[in-house]
């Protein structure tokens, strides 16, 4: 993982709401932004931005069927940036 990646992961994972969508989508298979909206006291288009910092960093992919958006997690690459969290904190610490 490079390290532009690596920090937009950080980044997006830095947001408590950001975090919080990311856990909705993950208990599902996938979940619509329209389901996410009522999960949330924010307006349409704040989950909007929150998902569209999610898929930069590659968390989330969509999938459109008709005027809705589905998102679904990408454990992939979840599990790359805990692994490099996890190389970059043993040779910080060793």
């Amino acid at each position: 993982m490079d390290s532009e990646q690596f920090q937009r992961i950080a980044k997006a994972l830095a947001d408590p709401t950001r975090f919080e969508i990311l856990e909705h989508i993950a208990k599902q298979s996938e979940m619509g932004c329209r389901h996410l909206c009522g999960c949330f006291p924010v307006a349409q288009a704040t989950i909007s931005h929150h998902l569209k910092e999610l898929s930069s960093a590659g968390l989330v992919e969509s999938r459109k069927d008709g005027q809705f958006v589905y998102y679904k997690t990408r454990p992939v690459v979840l599990e790359g940036y805990m692994a490099e969290l996890r190389r970059r904190m043993y040779f910080a610490a060793g």
